[in-house]
């Protein structure tokens, strides 16, 4: 998925910092210099609803107030959350 049509879909924000992903999100993992995010997104009853997002750190500062932007976002959803954050895993290596 475009990173526009993520921003657009999923309500994600574009640049933002690991601190406010963490007010607006229920998982947001850092993995190395990746922050990792998985989302709920309903998409209809008894159908997958999870997706997955990597953020790439834009600066040099790594702590949680380090500016990041958005790098990939899944283009189909996860049974849960798991299944998500193990995309975006698959995408920071």
């Amino acid at each position: 998925m475009t990173i526009e049509n993520a921003v657009k879909t999923y309500r994600l924000p574009a640049h933002s910092t690991s601190e406010d992903l963490e007010c607006s999100w229920s998982t947001v993992l850092n993995y190395g210099e990746a922050v990792l995010l998985a989302g709920y997104y309903y998409t209809g009853r008894n159908k997958p609803c999870w997706f997955g997002a990597v953020y790439e750190h834009l600066d040099d500062d790594l702590s949680c107030e380090g500016f990041i932007g958005l790098r990939a976002a899944s283009e189909v959803e996860f049974e849960d959350e798991g299944h998500a954050i193990a995309w975006a895993i698959s995408q920071a290596v």
